[in-house]
């Protein structure tokens, strides 16, 4: 009985957390999509500027991000802060 007991509370825990990390608008953009980067470039951009840094955004990573057409939470930043390779 005990078994059954921690058996469903870890079943329970692992769904929650796998499921409570996203709202229902972030799943539909992952549903959307079979990988979670476009590309390397996407990738690497990506952990390059975690959530909440300052974004550093070169001319490349822009021209990338529209031939690639990436997703996800858009970088906004001004156009004088785009830097030339």
């Amino acid at each position: 009985m005990t078994s059954r007991i921690v058996r469903a509370a870890l079943i329970i825990g692992a769904v929650f957390l796998t499921g409570a990390c996203a709202s229902s608008d972030e799943w539909a953009e992952w549903r959307k999509h079979s990988t979670h980067f476009a590309s390397g470039h996407h990738g690497m951009f990506s952990l390059r500027h975690p959530e909440g840094s300052a974004p550093r955004v070169s001319r490349i990573d822009v021209d990338a991000s529209r031939r690639e057409n990436w997703w996800g939470k858009a970088v906004t930043v001004n156009p004088d802060q785009i830097f030339q390779n």
